[in-house]
């Protein structure tokens, strides 16, 4: 029995649906582009700038995902550190150190104090307590996005909170407060006599836009080979 073939119009229909959304994915990878550029220059005007604003901005809600230059003084709580889970540094697994700040004015807010590496068995490693009263300066910025993983945060058996996002629930109630700013403070690497290794890179462990042009490339050129197999298909001579 001879195999009846696909109409033509159903068979154009099937790869043009394929190959819009495979259009679609490279214009959101653009656009994903776009928007770590447009984040990368920011960044870099308030590096260049570092006109120290209060500490207190950290708890204004409009500029959740904007970047200040901030420095003012105040003291460590009396508080757990926290250690946000799966943060790499050169393709190493580690965890990012914050602890509570107390500003002269302003809200209590978390100080990111660096990155430490994790050994093999997976033992938390030791956050120093900071005494007395200290300035503080570095970049006020949104916490790093967890991605898919579920926002948890738990004490440790050595007495740290291990969470794998900083907007976990019960967070503020593990540190002994009602409510963190949504925006954290990182550390001014120049200040060598406090905390450990860290930068002002505003993509760790994400995509930088090169990557996100790589993607929509891909995408865009698995749209066009869709429709050439398509055309191929149509127009090609039958066999006798």
């Amino acid at each position: 029995m001879k195999a009846r073939r696909m109409p033509q119009w159903l068979g154009w229909t099937l790869a043009l649906l394929v190959a819009a959304g495979f259009a679609r994915l490279g214009f959101w990878q653009l656009a994903r582009m776009h928007e770590k550029e447009a984040m990368l220059a920011s960044v870099q005007a308030v590096l260049t700038q570092r006109v120290p604003k209060p500490l207190s901005l950290a708890a204004d809600s409009s500029r959740a995902d904007d970047f200040d230059w901030s420095a003012g003084r105040g003291r460590f709580a009396e508080a757990p550190s926290v250690l946000l889970d799966n943060q790499s540094r050169d393709e190493r697994p580690g965890v990012r150190a914050y602890r509570l700040f107390v500003p002269e004015s302003g809200v209590p807010m978390l100080v990111e104090l660096g990155w430490l590496p994790l050994s093999g068995d997976r033992a938390m490693p030791q956050v120093a307590s900071i005494m007395g009263d200290a300035e503080m300066r570095g970049l006020l910025l949104s916490p790093p996005s967890p991605g898919l993983v579920a926002a948890t945060a738990n004490r440790t058996p050595n007495g740290e909170i291990l969470a794998t996002a900083l907007d976990a629930s019960n967070l503020p109630a593990l540190l002994g407060i009602a409510k963190l700013p949504p925006r954290v403070l990182r550390l001014d690497p120049a200040m060598k006599d406090i905390g450990y290794a860290r930068d002002l890179d505003v993509l760790p462990n994400t995509l930088p836009p090169s990557r996100h042009l790589g993607y929509a490339v891909q995408w865009f050129a698995l749209s066009l080979a869709v429709l050439a197999t398509a055309a191929v298909l149509t127009f090609r001579k039958p066999r006798a």
